[in-house]
């Protein structure tokens, strides 16, 4: 996507091929800033504090620092540390654990002199199967706009809303709900995005807010307990969000606020859709509320608020009283019962085992 008119991802191989570099998140929307990720302990951190967050960048991030510990040492010793550290930085996405079990399967039965060039090789690929993954996404998604904007008589504007970011910085490009978003602004379609705070991180209020603006598509600011208001008066013709993990009969998990949007979109009426790609399935698990495991972060993360001042200084401010223990829970599952459709690379399906099968065959039976 653009980022002051030019194409930009969110991760790519740095000049000179000795590391990675990636947007550091936590620095926006008040900079652009890159990191450097040039060892296996900085990808770690790079994923652990959110400097790459979204689970497609997630899991790659991951695949580039695997090769990044086999640079440093190609031994069996190595390469299991390596995907034990990496598989422990967030507990909740589950493209982590699928990029690593990517590697694993490549790399272990190598020699190690191979390793190496190997682990590269798949980094990029995996990075670029998600480009491609993502724009599909879109190609679908797009179709459900259109038929929104047509049953509006294409009169007005479309109005859509977003929870946290699943945009392109969320994956390495495009996104997944914000995929159909952009490829319906490119098309001309007058798509409005009304864009959730998404506390406690504000990812919706500092990273959807600020893709949609450099790319150009409107959009507006809300808290993230308007939108049940929007909704009641007509404001929102559909919802599309992300989802880190969905079960194998539809449920989904995605950040906290989410199941909220899900029930004021059913009592309205208001079509509920989740954009996916098929690493984000987890077929293993069939209960989303009692089998995914629900990450829970520093309460700082709720009682502390980084903003710029009007000096242009970034700084961090205490917004709760001192003393007062605050419970940080990072996502919530919604039940598939909530969720018009699921939209993945292969095409849209109801939110059931049956649905998701129809567009993943090879499922059946739990073959790999």
């Amino acid at each position: 996507m653009k980022v002051h008119g030019q194409p930009m991802r969110s991760i790519w191989l740095a000049p000179g091929g000795e590391a990675a570099e990636a947007i550091d998140q936590t620095r926006l929307p008040h900079a652009l800033v890159t990191v450097r990720l040039a060892t296996l302990d900085a990808a770690a951190h790079a994923i652990r504090s959110m400097q790459v967050r979204g689970a497609p960048l997630i899991g790659a991030t991951a695949a580039y620092g695997v090769w990044l510990a086999l640079r440093a040492d190609a031994s069996d010793g190595a390469l299991e540390h390596a995907l034990s550290l990496l598989r422990g930085t967030r507990p909740t996405a589950v493209n982590l654990h699928w990029a690593l079990d990517e590697m694993r399967r490549l790399l272990a039965p190598l020699p190690a002199p191979e390793r190496v060039a190997a682990a590269l090789r798949r980094a990029q690929a995996l990075c670029d199967e998600d480009v491609a993954i993502n724009r599909a996404i879109g190609a679908h998604g797009v179709k459900l706009l259109e038929e929104a904007w047509a049953r509006k008589g294409r009169q007005g504007r479309l109005d859509v809303l977003t929870h946290c970011n699943a945009g392109w910085l969320a994956t390495v490009d495009f996104g997944t709900a914000l995929s159909p978003v952009y490829q319906a602004h490119d098309a001309g379609i007058p798509v409005h995005v009304w864009v959730d705070e998404t506390r406690p991180r504000n990812q919706g209020a500092q990273l959807t807010a600020w893709e949609l603006g450099q790319h150009g598509v409107p959009h507006t600011v809300i808290a993230d307990n308007v939108g049940g208001h929007l909704m009641q008066h007509g404001q929102v013709d559909l919802c599309i969000v992300g989802t880190d993990r969905t079960t194998a009969q539809g449920d989904v998990a995605n950040k906290i606020g989410t199941y909220l949007k899900a029930l004021a979109a059913k009592d309205n009426d208001v079509p509920f859709y989740v954009a996916l790609p098929s690493p984000t399935i987890d077929w293993a698990l069939r209960d989303g509320v009692r089998e995914i495991p629900i990450e829970q972060r520093d309460g700082a993360e709720l009682s502390d608020v980084t903003g710029r001042l009007p000096s242009g200084e970034v700084a961090t401010v205490r917004i709760t009283p001192e003393g007062s223990p605050a419970a940080n829970y990072a996502f919530d599952v919604t039940p598939a019962r909530l969720v018009t459709a699921l939209i993945t690379e292969r095409g849209v399906c109801p939110a059931t085992e049956a649905g998701l099968l129809s567009l993943f065959p090879e499922r059946r039976g739990g073959t790999p």
